[in-house]
């Protein structure tokens, strides 16, 4: 059975986050790598070319194959900030009312910049997002 594309590497997250060419996006992937590192209690580590991942736990794909995946991340994407949350967990929807001008999906939110979110209210996303996901670890 085929590995999972997107597996850790050993290149340096803030190198790669200072590579950003965009100065707002980059300032604004820094603050959220430190939000994501205190959350979570794990090192950075970059997950193919442009993830950066916390923790990890093991997932079962539909196709029955299992691979690691980190228990929260995000990718300065060229168009958004995208950060990969859990969102089962009971008061998610109201903290996401709350968060200001975002776009999201069931596994992503989608910032353009942090100026337009409340980053107490992100920082409690990010928060839960972890401790829904712990029972789940296998980095610890």
């Amino acid at each position: 059975m085929a590995e999972a594309k997107t597996q850790p590497t050993d290149e340096d997250p803030a190198g790669f986050l200072d590579r950003i060419e965009d100065p707002q996006r980059r300032a604004d992937s820094h603050a959220v790598l430190a939000m994501m590192r205190q959350a979570s209690g794990a090192p950075a580590v970059m997950w193919g070319p442009a993830i950066v991942g916390f923790g990890r736990y093991r997932l079962t794909y539909a196709n029955g194959r299992t691979g690691d995946w980190p228990i929260i991340g995000f990718s300065p994407r060229k168009n958004d900030l995208t950060l990969y949350l859990s969102s089962d967990y009971e008061g998610h929807a109201g903290l996401m009312a709350r968060l200001g001008k975002h776009k999201a999906s069931k596994a992503c939110l989608y910032l353009k910049r942090l100026a337009d979110v409340d980053l107490t209210v992100l920082e409690t996303l990010i928060r839960r997002s972890v401790e829904t996901m712990a029972p789940r670890r296998v980095d610890r």
